[in-house]
């Protein structure tokens, strides 16, 4: 018998033929004996009903009110999936994240979760009652509700999942698990069996949207393991008596994986302005006075690249922002020119961000230089180049994105044999 938690999304409740499928899923793990707690998302598109109430109500509104309205969509969902439960014969009963209680800091609408009390899940799943929580919320320090933002589902059920001791939690979703990249564009992406938490991290973080990044941090830092699985393809998900042989993604610690692949995927993040600051004054502290004067716009700085000149004296800063903050990026640079000194500032929008990761990149020498060869090969011009221990990202034309992602696939030995 193992302790699960199982998150639906908003996809997999998004109606009642949709919440009572995810329900088969629920009796399917209570039939095989073990201990449920379901997590559930607002049914699809509801969230973004509530949000534009709130705005047509008031464009300036207070923000614990905001919260109150955002967080009655998990409440709907929980006890519908409750009652479906019920239906099928299996006890079952909703909690709201005060219920729980999901205990976070008062960052309204943003809100972090400081402890989760288990004791309430813990006596109901001893009474064999399945514990039917609402997702993306908590309780502030002031008794009011509170929400995660974004995404914030996933983060829910795994909190709850390190809270119980769970054995897995399971993120049920549209989707039967990682790819080795984006299905839409490369058609011989291959489904991942097992993938490493560090890995699904960068891959979350570079485009990859099956999971939340704030969720796979908080699994990789209280060791949760995660499956990612389908809601929707009518898979026996057969397993084994030790858990571990299910269908999906289980996204683990990496001494798990007993073969680790140089690469595991390719991913894409389109949509990247590139700026670039030359014959900055190089002294201490300029780097602080150009990146602060972005971050006092609340503008997110992705790569960064700097040259010395020879003498020492000056500097080139080459970096990127999303498109959209391009504009505003290059306004705030030339406004506070009075904190830093430099020549000349040059950019453009329209640059895509190409990525290969993998945690065998640790122990494999030579594979930035393959990147390289291959899309040399392919006639793309490299812009920018970062890495990291376990990947290595270029920026090049958006144009060729998907080009280049297509040709790595296929050069690193990612591709499905048909």
């Amino acid at each position: 018998m193992a302790r699960l938690v199982m998150k639906f999304g908003g996809t997999s409740v998004a109606d009642m033929k949709s919440i009572r499928q995810a329900a088969k899923h629920v009796k399917r793990e209570i039939d095989a004996g073990h201990e449920i707690c379901v997590v559930v998302s607002a049914m699809a598109g509801t969230t973004n009903k509530l949000i534009e109430f709130c705005h047509d109500a008031s464009n300036i509104h207070d923000a614990r009110e905001y919260d109150a309205i955002v967080a009655s969509g998990e409440q709907v969902s929980a006890g519908l999936m409750s009652i479906v439960l019920s239906e099928m014969g299996i006890k079952a009963r909703s909690f709201a994240g005060w219920q729980v209680p999901i205990k976070t800091d008062d960052a309204h609408g943003a809100a972090r979760i400081i402890e989760i009390d288990p004791d309430n899940l813990l006596n109901c799943m001893a009474e064999n009652i399945v514990c039917v929580i609402t997702g993306f919320q908590g309780v502030a320090p002031s008794l009011r509700v509170t929400t995660l933002g974004r995404g914030g589902s996933d983060t829910s059920a795994v909190a709850i999942a390190a809270a119980i001791k769970a054995d897995r939690c399971d993120i049920y979703t549209d989707v039967d698990g990682v790819y080795t990249s984006d299905p839409r564009i490369v058609q011989k992406a291959q489904r991942l069996a097992k993938i490493s938490f560090e890995e699904m991290l960068e891959m979350a973080s570079l485009g990859a949207k099956v999971l939340q990044t704030r969720s796979v941090e908080l699994a990789m830092a209280h060791k949760v393991r995660l499956c990612v699985r389908s809601t929707f393809d009518g898979h026996d998900y057969e397993q084994d008596n030790s858990n571990d042989q299910v269908f999906g993604t289980l996204v683990c610690d990496e001494d798990e994986i007993m073969e680790k692949q140089v690469v595991s995927g390719v991913t894409m993040v389109k949509g990247e302005a590139k700026i670039t600051l030359r014959g900055v004054k190089d002294h201490p502290g300029v780097a602080a006075a150009v990146f602060g004067a972005l971050a006092d716009e609340r503008i997110i700085v992705d790569m960064i690249v700097q040259n010395v000149s020879d003498d020492g004296r000056s500097t080139d800063i080459t970096f990127t922002v999303p498109n959209s903050e391009y504009d505003k990026a290059m306004q705030a640079l030339e406004s506070t020119s009075n904190r830093f000194e430099y020549d000349d500032i040059s950019g453009s929008k329209g640059s895509a961000k190409i990525s290969v990761i993998g945690v065998g990149m640790r122990s494999h020498a030579g594979v930035a230089s393959s990147m390289f060869n291959a899309l040399a090969d392919k006639k793309i011009n490299i812009q920018l180049i970062t890495t990291s221990e376990i990947k290595t990202s270029v920026l090049i034309e958006e144009e060729y994105g998907e080009l280049a992602v297509r040709a790595l696939h296929t050069h690193y030995g990612l591709d499905k044999n048909n």
